[in-house]
């Protein structure tokens, strides 16, 4: 009994210890997992936290990357533009190199015009050098050809002067006023016996430097012009004027031998004209109104050959 209590006992104890060994062996294995399970924890979370920095490295290469994408793509738009810039840029150049050598071409051309401008302008200046010189010397034909009307004023007045009488030549034309009023009782054409001193006081003057030498050959015409007043009728006063300045001719006809030679006489006679105005150029007074007696006159006055003097003048400008 005994005996087989402790056989029974023996074999619990192996079982106990079977189990005991199990439960080590559970428990190493437990222990074993639980080492395995902290490793791969902490596997994974290393292994998390190396894809976390990976991905944040990563995060930052394509952010990196991306911003120098962003870069490369604002330098290639720049670098676009700036191709686009420098061919309009190389388009204008080779505009204004056109225009440069169009330029260049023209004033090439205009060089060699101003060249023969100068030419001509040179020979215009030479020629024009020549023509100078002519009218210098042409002037000085005209201006005494010119001058010839206002010597022989002048002569007349001094002439006039050197015999003390004292007489009104109109400085522009010349010319010799005399009152009807001396010369003529009213409304009569015959000359009174005043009238013909004053007349041989004034007129072998006037006519005397009219025939001098040196203004004889310029002379066209010495003129004796008879005028009245508006009283009476036109036709009637018309004859009365002629009447008169035809007495005054007749007059100085009469006493030429006095103070001329014979060739003169005859030249007198023909230089001398007659002519009546009735009255047609009355003389005004500062109202504006009629002088009835200056109106009553007789002008005795000088015609130069002007038409001969302009075609003078006319063939010293053509030549």
């Amino acid at each position: 009994m005994r005996r087989r209590r402790e056989k029974d006992n023996s074999g619990f104890n192996v079982w106990r210890s079977y189990s005991d060994m199990m439960a080590g062996v559970l428990l190493l294995f437990v222990l074993i997992m639980c080492v395995s399970l902290f490793q791969a924890q902490v596997n994974y979370e290393a292994s998390i936290k190396e894809r976390d920095e990976k991905l944040y490295l990563q995060d930052e290469y394509t952010k990196k990357i991306m911003s120098q994408e962003d870069q490369m793509a604002d330098q290639q738009n720049q670098l676009a533009s700036q191709d686009e810039l420098l061919a309009s840029q190389d388009e204008l150049l080779a505009a204004q190199k056109a225009q440069l050598d169009a330029l260049a071409e023209q004033l090439a051309t205009q060089q060699s015009q101003l060249d023969e401008q100068s030419a001509t302008l040179a020979s215009q200046q030479s020629a024009l050098d020549e023509k100078t010189t002519q009218l210098a010397d042409q002037q000085a034909q005209i201006d005494k050809i010119i001058g010839v009307k206002a010597d022989v004023i002048e002569a007349l007045k001094q002439e006039f002067a050197n015999n003390n009488i004292s007489v009104e030549i109109d400085e522009t034309t010349g010319s010799l006023v005399m009152d009807s009023s001396v010369l003529f009782d009213y409304d009569e054409t015959e000359l009174t016996e005043e009238g013909q001193e004053v007349l041989g006081n004034v007129l072998p003057i006037y006519c005397s430097v009219l025939m001098q030498e040196e203004y004889f050959p310029y002379l066209a015409e010495i003129i004796i012009d008879g005028y009245t007043d508006s009283s009476g009728g036109y036709e009637y006063n018309l004859e009365l004027s002629q009447r008169r300045s035809l007495a005054v001719a007749e007059y100085l006809l009469g006493i030429s031998q006095s103070f001329l030679d014979a060739d003169d006489q005859d030249a007198l006679k023909e230089k001398l004209t007659v002519n009546g105005h009735s009255s047609s150029n009355l003389v005004l007074n500062e109202n504006g109104e009629e002088d009835a007696d200056a109106s009553r006159r007789v002008e005795v006055k000088f015609r130069l050959k002007d038409e001969e003097m302009i075609e003078e003048l006319q063939a010293i400008l053509n030549s």
